[in-house]
């Protein structure tokens, strides 16, 4: 399965296909991914920086989700756009991203905290795409020799 321009509409992926989405800059339509990533940060609750995050992600059966920053007066509890992205990847069925922006209140690309990186990570698909500040890039690109699952299943397997 590749994604095409349609790919920000669910309805347009064969619900029933197995065969894996091909992960392709060329097939993803990063402009209607990022207008769902300005839709989000329209919903984000910045009261204390006023500074709007939205993000949204296709994910490999074809859906395509979003998320905004949250956040507390205590700071520290503040949680980036990318944690509510992961939360409703799971609270919709799951699976590995595939294809990610995120964007400030004005529509300008951003880049992911450290943290929210290796949150992505340990969600992506590998060879996952990001629309980052400096272009397309991949999830190993952007956190190159990530610590995450795949090394705690070779510690297990030694």
């Amino acid at each position: 399965m590749t994604i095409d321009s349609n790919a920000t509409d669910p309805a347009s992926i064969d619900p029933i296909s197995t065969d894996p989405i091909t992960i392709d800059s060329t097939t993803i339509d990063w402009d209607a991914l990022r207008a769902v990533a300005n839709e989000a940060a329209t919903h984000a609750y910045v009261p204390y920086s006023n500074f709007p995050v939205g993000v949204a992600a296709i994910v490999d059966d074809g859906r395509v989700i979003s998320g905004a920053n949250v956040e507390n007066a205590s700071y520290g509890l503040t949680l980036c756009a990318e944690c509510a992205l992961v939360s409703s990847l799971h609270m919709t069925g799951g699976g590995k991203l595939v294809a990610f922006t995120c964007v400030d209140g004005h529509g300008g690309a951003l880049m992911p905290c450290g943290r929210c990186r290796q949150l992505l990570f340990e969600h992506s698909a590998e060879g996952m795409l990001l629309e980052t500040v400096s272009g397309i890039r991949t999830i190993d690109e952007v956190i190159p020799d990530a610590f995450g699952p795949r090394t705690l299943a070779a510690y297990r397997d030694e």
